[in-house]
Protein backbone atom coordinates (compact mmCIF):
# COMPACT_ATOMS: atom_id res chain seq x y z
CA UNK A 1 0.00 0.00 0.00
CA UNK A 2 0.98 3.45 -0.75
CA UNK A 3 2.28 5.44 2.48
CA UNK A 4 1.21 9.06 2.90
CA UNK A 5 3.58 11.79 4.29
CA UNK A 6 3.03 15.48 5.03
CA UNK A 7 4.37 18.23 3.16
CA UNK A 8 5.34 21.98 4.84
CA UNK A 9 2.81 23.40 2.58
CA UNK A 10 -0.54 22.78 4.56
CA UNK A 11 -3.77 21.18 3.40
CA UNK A 12 -1.36 18.95 0.55
CA UNK A 13 -0.15 15.13 1.35
CA UNK A 14 2.76 13.35 -0.72
CA UNK A 15 1.89 10.05 -1.59
CA UNK A 16 4.96 7.81 -1.86
CA UNK A 17 4.17 4.19 -3.79
CA UNK A 18 5.54 1.35 -2.38
CA UNK A 19 4.67 -1.11 -5.44
CA UNK A 20 4.75 -0.84 -9.21
CA UNK A 21 0.78 -1.96 -8.56
CA UNK A 22 0.51 1.53 -6.70
CA UNK A 23 2.53 3.90 -9.10
CA UNK A 24 0.12 2.30 -11.96
CA UNK A 25 -3.30 3.08 -9.46
CA UNK A 26 -1.94 6.50 -8.83
CA UNK A 27 -0.98 7.55 -12.93
CA UNK A 28 -4.29 6.16 -13.66
CA UNK A 29 -6.31 7.84 -10.80
CA UNK A 30 -4.36 11.35 -12.08
CA UNK A 31 -5.64 10.48 -15.90
CA UNK A 32 -9.18 9.90 -14.66
CA UNK A 33 -9.27 12.87 -12.43
CA UNK A 34 -10.11 15.17 -15.48
CA UNK A 35 -11.27 13.41 -18.26
CA UNK A 36 -11.57 16.37 -20.31
CA UNK A 37 -8.21 17.04 -20.52
CA UNK A 38 -6.11 14.72 -23.30
CA UNK A 39 -3.63 12.66 -22.92
CA UNK A 40 -0.69 12.51 -23.95
CA UNK A 41 0.03 10.08 -26.63
CA UNK A 42 4.28 9.96 -27.90
CA UNK A 43 4.44 9.34 -31.38
CA UNK A 44 6.63 6.38 -33.04
CA UNK A 45 10.19 7.14 -33.03
CA UNK A 46 11.33 7.21 -36.60
CA UNK A 47 13.26 4.55 -38.32
CA UNK A 48 17.00 4.70 -38.60
CA UNK A 49 18.18 5.58 -41.68
CA UNK A 50 21.82 6.47 -42.23
CA UNK A 51 23.31 9.30 -43.77
CA UNK A 52 24.07 8.76 -47.92
CA UNK A 53 27.70 8.84 -48.66
CA UNK A 54 29.57 11.40 -49.21
CA UNK A 55 29.91 12.08 -53.34
CA UNK A 56 33.98 13.45 -53.15
CA UNK A 57 36.00 12.21 -50.65
CA UNK A 58 38.50 14.67 -49.79
CA UNK A 59 40.58 12.71 -47.84
CA UNK A 60 43.16 10.96 -50.18
CA UNK A 61 45.62 10.07 -47.60
CA UNK A 62 43.66 7.67 -45.50
CA UNK A 63 46.32 6.38 -42.76
CA UNK A 64 49.02 6.35 -45.18
CA UNK A 65 52.36 8.36 -45.25
CA UNK A 66 52.12 12.07 -45.53
CA UNK A 67 48.79 12.75 -44.32
CA UNK A 68 48.64 15.42 -41.36
CA UNK A 69 48.44 14.16 -37.64
CA UNK A 70 44.20 14.87 -37.49
CA UNK A 71 43.63 13.11 -40.92
CA UNK A 72 43.63 9.58 -39.73
CA UNK A 73 40.33 10.39 -37.60
CA UNK A 74 38.85 12.06 -40.19
CA UNK A 75 39.54 8.96 -42.66
CA UNK A 76 38.30 6.32 -39.63
CA UNK A 77 35.51 8.32 -39.12
CA UNK A 78 34.40 8.01 -42.45
CA UNK A 79 35.13 4.36 -42.96
CA UNK A 80 33.30 3.56 -39.76
CA UNK A 81 29.88 5.60 -40.81
CA UNK A 82 30.72 3.76 -44.30
CA UNK A 83 30.92 0.43 -42.81
CA UNK A 84 27.59 1.06 -41.24
CA UNK A 85 25.83 1.93 -43.95
CA UNK A 86 26.58 -0.99 -45.12
CA UNK A 87 25.85 -3.14 -42.27
CA UNK A 88 21.98 -1.23 -42.46
CA UNK A 89 21.75 -2.07 -46.12
CA UNK A 90 22.82 -6.04 -45.25
CA UNK A 91 20.57 -6.48 -42.06
CA UNK A 92 17.35 -4.49 -43.82
CA UNK A 93 17.83 -6.97 -47.10
CA UNK A 94 17.83 -9.57 -44.77
CA UNK A 95 15.15 -8.96 -42.79
CA UNK A 96 13.00 -8.00 -45.89
CA UNK A 97 13.91 -11.64 -47.02
CA UNK A 98 12.82 -13.35 -43.68
CA UNK A 99 9.63 -11.58 -43.91
CA UNK A 100 8.80 -12.22 -47.66
CA UNK A 101 9.52 -16.24 -46.62
CA UNK A 102 7.09 -15.99 -43.59
CA UNK A 103 4.74 -14.98 -45.66
CA UNK A 104 5.11 -17.27 -48.65
CA UNK A 105 4.99 -20.16 -45.40
CA UNK A 106 2.08 -18.61 -43.82
CA UNK A 107 0.31 -18.35 -47.40
CA UNK A 108 1.18 -21.70 -47.92
CA UNK A 109 0.22 -23.42 -44.25
CA UNK A 110 -3.10 -21.27 -45.19
CA UNK A 111 -3.55 -22.82 -48.77
CA UNK A 112 -2.98 -26.52 -46.98
CA UNK A 113 -5.61 -25.56 -43.95
CA UNK A 114 -8.39 -24.23 -46.86
CA UNK A 115 -7.45 -27.34 -48.78
CA UNK A 116 -7.57 -30.28 -45.88
CA UNK A 117 -10.89 -28.48 -44.93
CA UNK A 118 -12.42 -28.52 -48.31
CA UNK A 119 -11.73 -31.96 -48.50
CA UNK A 120 -13.31 -33.02 -45.20
CA UNK A 121 -16.44 -30.36 -45.66
CA UNK A 122 -16.68 -32.64 -49.13
CA UNK A 123 -16.79 -35.92 -47.26
CA UNK A 124 -19.07 -34.50 -44.54
CA UNK A 125 -21.69 -33.54 -47.40
CA UNK A 126 -21.04 -37.18 -49.47
CA UNK A 127 -21.89 -38.93 -46.35
CA UNK A 128 -25.14 -36.79 -45.38
CA UNK A 129 -26.12 -37.18 -48.92
CA UNK A 130 -25.69 -40.66 -48.40
CA UNK A 131 -27.50 -40.49 -45.43
CA UNK A 132 -30.29 -38.54 -46.86
CA UNK A 133 -30.19 -41.44 -49.94
CA UNK A 134 -30.66 -44.06 -47.71
CA UNK A 135 -33.51 -42.53 -45.71
CA UNK A 136 -36.02 -42.42 -48.33
CA UNK A 137 -35.06 -46.48 -49.29
CA UNK A 138 -35.94 -47.05 -45.71
CA UNK A 139 -39.45 -45.14 -45.86
CA UNK A 140 -40.24 -46.92 -48.64
CA UNK A 141 -39.46 -50.80 -47.33
CA UNK A 142 -41.40 -49.32 -44.29
CA UNK A 143 -44.79 -48.75 -46.46
CA UNK A 144 -44.24 -51.60 -48.20
CA UNK A 145 -44.05 -54.21 -45.21
CA UNK A 146 -46.82 -51.92 -44.04
CA UNK A 147 -49.29 -52.73 -46.38
CA UNK A 148 -48.44 -55.94 -46.51
CA UNK A 149 -48.94 -56.37 -42.52
CA UNK A 150 -51.91 -54.72 -43.27
CA UNK A 151 -52.97 -57.56 -45.39
CA UNK A 152 -51.79 -60.37 -43.81
CA UNK A 153 -52.73 -59.21 -40.44
CA UNK A 154 -49.73 -61.29 -38.62
CA UNK A 155 -47.74 -58.43 -37.36
CA UNK A 156 -47.08 -59.33 -33.29
CA UNK A 157 -48.59 -56.61 -30.91
CA UNK A 158 -49.20 -53.95 -33.39
CA UNK A 159 -45.77 -54.19 -34.93
CA UNK A 160 -44.95 -54.47 -38.97
CA UNK A 161 -42.76 -57.01 -40.06
CA UNK A 162 -39.90 -54.49 -41.24
CA UNK A 163 -39.72 -53.03 -37.72
CA UNK A 164 -40.17 -56.49 -35.72
CA UNK A 165 -37.18 -57.21 -38.03
CA UNK A 166 -34.92 -54.19 -37.11
CA UNK A 167 -35.38 -54.65 -33.40
CA UNK A 168 -34.40 -58.16 -33.57
CA UNK A 169 -31.05 -57.44 -35.18
CA UNK A 170 -30.68 -53.96 -32.92
CA UNK A 171 -30.43 -57.16 -30.11
CA UNK A 172 -28.42 -59.51 -32.13
CA UNK A 173 -26.00 -56.53 -32.13
CA UNK A 174 -26.32 -55.70 -28.85
CA UNK A 175 -25.20 -58.99 -27.21
CA UNK A 176 -22.42 -58.99 -30.21
CA UNK A 177 -21.29 -55.89 -29.17
CA UNK A 178 -21.82 -56.99 -25.00
CA UNK A 179 -19.42 -59.85 -26.14
CA UNK A 180 -16.65 -58.10 -27.76
CA UNK A 181 -16.36 -56.21 -24.43
CA UNK A 182 -16.05 -59.18 -22.52
CA UNK A 183 -13.47 -60.40 -24.47
CA UNK A 184 -9.57 -60.78 -22.78
CA UNK A 185 -8.41 -58.66 -25.21
CA UNK A 186 -10.23 -55.93 -24.00
CA UNK A 187 -10.01 -56.49 -20.03
CA UNK A 188 -6.71 -54.77 -19.54
CA UNK A 189 -7.61 -51.64 -22.02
Amino acid sequence: MATEETTNVPGKTVVVPKTAADLQRMKLEKLMSNPEKEAFIPSRPKEYTPKAPVEFVRNVWGSSAGAGSGEFHVYRGTRRREYARQKFMTEKTEKEKEDAEYHRKLEANKQAAESKTAKKRAKRLKKKQKQKAKKPKQNDENKESESDSENDDEGQEGLNAGEQSQIEDNQQEKVINSDHNKSPDNEGR
